[in-house]
């Protein structure tokens, strides 16, 4: 039976999604409640990594459960959040089809990126926000976040994991960027069909230098134009992990 299965987490003292030697990574801590429930080693798939620091409402990822544990998926909640951390927890269990595949069935994500804007961090939400008390222009937030909808090559915005080839492609359409207000501060949502690695911190901490009036709107456009080639300038304004979440992963509708 394979099950997927939605997680939360609370980045702040995880070394991020993908297994690590450290053992202290949400795969690693995920498949030891697993392999401790089964009782055998079961590998877990996820529907994509995130980093140190970063945080998850709706991570997806998927096991197959051994046949001989006749468990139904409901069960499988409490049975492994008893046996992970309190920053790691399993909200939801159901069964899929056997041809489901958290990381390749991706139809699309949406990022949400938090600033706090507030003269004094609350303790709060420390580590869970990017604390921006300088001033910053909304409007020119807003347009800088503009530039980012559509279908572009995005290689400026994305840092490299090094088994990228010629081939790679850093083309992805962002069919969405909200900019809310909040009470101590700003919430940046990012939807579209894929990101690259480090791509919300990137184009988030690109904006704000906008914001803030160290850099220009032009230079923004002339990222996301520039032809191809090894000698493409990159932005080096990347926003720390804290204020990241992975808020919502979508598939296409299983077939009935």
């Amino acid at each position: 039976m394979r099950l997927k299965i939605t997680l939360a987490y609370d980045g702040q003292t995880l070394d991020g999604w993908q297994s690590q030697p450290s053992g202290n990574t949400v795969q690693d801590l995920v498949e030891k409640a697993i392999a401790e429930t089964a009782k055998q080693p079961v590998r877990l798939h996820g529907s994509g990594r995130t980093d140190a620091g970063v945080h998850a409402l709706a991570q997806v990822a998927h096991f197959d459960a051994p046949e001989e544990i006749n468990m139904n998926p409901f069960n499988w909640v409490p049975a492994l959040n008893t046996k992970l951390p309190a920053c790691i927890r399993v909200m939801e269990c159901e069964e899929v089809s056997a041809d489901f595949h958290a990381r390749y069935g991706t139809s699309g994500k949406t990022y949400r990126y938090d600033i706090s804007t507030e003269p004094v961090l609350s303790p709060f939400r420390a580590g869970r926000a990017w604390h921006l008390p300088r001033q910053l222009d909304p409007y020119t937030l807003r347009e800088a976040l503009d530039l980012f909808v559509g279908r572009h090559d995005f290689e400026a915005f994305g840092a490299k994991r090094g088994y990228e080839t010629e081939e790679t492609s850093y083309v992805r359409t962002i069919t969405a960027v909200e900019l809310l207000p909040l009470e101590w501060g700003w919430r940046l949502s990012y939807s579209g069909d894929g990101f690259l690695y480090k791509m919300v911190r990137l184009l988030t901490g690109t904006a704000i230098q906008a914001a803030q009036g160290r850099l220009g709107l032009d230079p923004i456009r002339a990222f996301l134009a520039q032809p191809p080639g090894p000698s493409r300038s990159k932005s080096s304004h990347c926003a720390p992990p804290d204020g990241l979440y992975l808020e919502r992963v979508e598939y296409a509708p299983q077939p009935i």
